[in-house]
């Protein structure tokens, strides 16, 4: 049965819990909650997952109980994992444990510590009616709500009250989150555009007839716990077809989005910009092997091929065969042209061993969650993997790639994930010097940190060629380009990128970073704008509306993003006064006061330099700015790419004798005013 709301709690404020529960229904808000719900005989653990997996807001009633309670972090855990909507009902005025820190910084809190509780629990009420819309006007009210103080926006300000994995203190400021654009990447939990395809989009892919998206397969099998097998085959499939340049196939990240959805095939094509769409859908019991494919018109919704395998599944080659079959027919039905080395590629078997290549789908499975024990779940499995086939590049990919985000969260230092990563992908290199995503990250790693502009454009063109429907190589490649000044090759690459991705949220960031760094601040923003219309406390964008704005000279917009960026570092009651101060006497001297707060915060925090050079000079001191220029060089801060393009508007430096040899040290051409 379905249920509007989950509660959680500590049993010892069950009272509190019941009361809560009590009203909400009165308002006409079905709740699930424990021991309640619980269906006689059913085993706690799985009930409480169903209860989960059965509602659509999450409202955890929060105090120093429940704040130490394993359970409620188990709850949350599988709330955030699920995306539910999460709002943090404050009983006590206690701080957060490091472990729900971690889910609930980013999240909106209603305070219910002043008496009367129903009062708040009322307000609760219509918080959780407005999350549960469907209409247009859900995001305007929600907002209001937060406006008047109702909802509070915790720290790092949640995404419409969904609560992200991104911790905020790992992305604090806007060039270090371009600058750190790798890892980022991966974080595709941000929610994804609710639009159709934007005109900038749409141009990209139109007259491009052989534009196509794989839809996410259904898994018929009677154990769900196969999924992961059924995901792994339809990504085979996907990649495959990305290998073929003369096809565009849109990224696993837009196409996410449908999975579970009932639109229409033209409805779906038409948001994606896509001429044909791919779905299909697969079963597995026990070795036996059941997979349907087939391709579809989508302007008419006509089947155009379809094909139905049953393989028992011995070796590896069974699996490869069919995925190989499908891709190679896809392909032959649109007569898309396939050069020698690209049939070569799509033939290639990766794995030579059955048990290894399960290993690895059950590995992939968990690394784009991001949560420490799914991490560490897909490190395991690897490790299994690379013990069974240590001469496997696939796998030391995959190691890469989840060391990588084990670092950006937190859960290593640098000194033991770094060394990881770099021996990872050295040795998938050695394997295999045909796997694109290992040339993509050589060319992150040259691009950001070794400052070596030839050896990462090489790279990049490397991971291109091996698979052109690679939307990430192509757009930060797009920002290599513009580093180097190369404009318009930046822009086609970077408008490229955009339509293999369109509904993602970070694509559109990226590529409006992209247009900024080139000088085009007005359709930047105007992208940005677009993310934050969907998704108010997205990070990425609200950084990027915080330099286009300024120079768009719309320091309202600069003011408004910086609510969603400073508050966390400075408090709330700095950054009141820093809207007071900018209301009265300006954006320069509202700069000038918001410095001094982080500098103060610097002193025992870090920060990046860069971040705090471009803030320098709109408050009009370029000395303190070149300061920070020559620590950024001197610590190697990756934001230091960008100092020779427009975006971070360091225009009053580039005659400066001091800027000038920087850039000539990093190679950097130095810009023209």
């Amino acid at each position: 049965m379905a249920h509007d709301v989950f509660l959680s709690y500590s049993s010892l404020d069950k009272t509190a819990a019941d009361t809560v529960c009590s009203i909400l229904e009165q308002n006409g808000i079905s709740c699930w909650i424990a021991p309640r719900d619980i269906t006689p005989g059913l085993d706690f653990a799985e009930a409480i997952i169903d209860g989960i997996n059965s509602s659509k807001v999450f409202v955890l009633v929060y105090s120093s109980n429940s704040n130490n309670s394993r359970q409620v972090i188990r709850e949350v855990d599988r709330a955030v994992h699920n995306g539910l909507p999460v709002i943090n009902l404050r009983l006590e005025d206690v701080p957060l444990s490091k472990q729900l820190e971690y889910y609930l910084s980013s999240v909106h809190w209603l305070d219910a510590i002043t008496p009367p509780l129903e009062e708040h629990i009322n307000k609760l009420a219509g918080v959780v009616k407005i999350l549960l819309r469907k209409d247009e006007a859900k995001d305007h009210d929600l907002e209001k709500v937060i406006r008047d103080g109702t909802l509070r926006v915790g720290k790092g300000a949640g995404a419409i009250a969904i609560a992200t994995k991104i911790p905020w203190k790992k992305a604090l400021f806007p060039v270090a989150i371009f600058g750190i654009i790798l890892v980022i990447a991966f974080l595709i939990v941000t929610p994804l555009l609710k639009r159709k395809l934007s005109p900038e989009a749409a141009e990209s892919v139109a007259g491009f007839e052989k534009s196509i998206a794989v839809l996410p397969f259904i898994n018929d099998s009677p154990d769900q716990e196969n999924t992961y097998f059924i995901n792994g085959v339809m990504e085979e499939i996907l990649n495959n077809l990305q290998k073929i340049k003369d096809l565009r196939v849109i990224s696993r990240t837009s196409v996410e989005k449908y999975r579970g959805q009932n639109k229409s095939i033209s409805e779906i094509a038409e948001e994606l910009g896509v001429n044909y769409i791919v779905e299909g859908s697969g079963q597995k019991y026990g070795n036996v092997l059941r997979l349907r494919a087939q391709l579809i018109m989508a302007k008419h919704e006509s089947h155009l091929w379809g094909e139905s395998f049953q393989q028992e599944i011995t070796e590896v080659e069974d699996i490869f065969n069919i995925q190989t079959k499908i891709a190679e027919s896809i392909a032959a039905e649109l007569k898309a042209v396939m050069s020698p080395e690209e049939k070569q590629r799509i033939e290639k078997i990766p794995a030579t061993d059955l048990a290894v290549y399960d290993e690895y789908l059950k590995a992939l499975s968990y690394w784009n969650d991001f949560s420490r024990e799914s991490l560490y779940k897909a490190l395991e499995y690897l490790n299994s993997a690379v013990e069974k086939d240590p001469d496997l590049a696939l796998l030391y990919a995959g190691l890469m790639g989840v060391w990588m985000g084990i670092q950006q969260m937190g859960y290593e230092p640098p000194s033991i994930a770094a060394p990881k990563i770099f021996e990872n992908l050295n040795k998938a290199l050695e394997l295999d010097p045909d796997l694109a995503e290992v040339h993509y990250y050589s060319a992150m790693i040259a691009h950001l940190m070794e400052w070596d502009w030839e050896k990462s454009e090489k790279e990049f063109l490397m991971a291109i060629a091996i698979n052109p429907n690679n939307s990430l190589s192509r757009v930060i490649y797009s920002q290599l380009l513009a580093v180097l000044h190369r404009n318009d090759e930046a822009l086609a690459q970077g408008k490229l990128a955009y339509s293999l991705d369109p509904l993602n949220p970070n694509m559109k960031v990226w590529y409006a970073a992209t247009l900024m760094a080139t000088g085009d601040f007005k359709t930047g923003l105007s992208l940005a704008e677009e993310v934050v219309a969907v998704d108010p406390g997205h990070i990425m964008a609200n950084n990027a509306i915080t330099m286009a704005a300024y120079m768009s000279k719309e320091y309202d917009k600069v003011i408004r993003a910086e609510k969603y960026l400073l508050p966390f570092l400075i408090g709330e009651d700095a950054f009141k006064e820093i809207e007071v101060i900018y209301g009265e006497r300006g954006i320069a001297l509202a700069y000038d006061e918001i410095m001094k707060h982080l500098e103060e915060y610097a002193q025992n925090n870090p920060i990046s330099p860069i971040d705090m050079a471009y803030r320098y000079i709109i408050a009009n001191q370029p000395d303190k700015a070149m300061d920070c220029i020559e620590k950024g060089f001197e610590i190697h801060d990756p934001g230091m790419i960008y100092i020779a393009t427009k975006m971070l508007n360091l225009d009053p430096l580039f005659k400066n004798p001091r800027f000038i040899a920087i850039c000539e040290k990093m190679k950097l051409q130095l810009p023209q005013n």
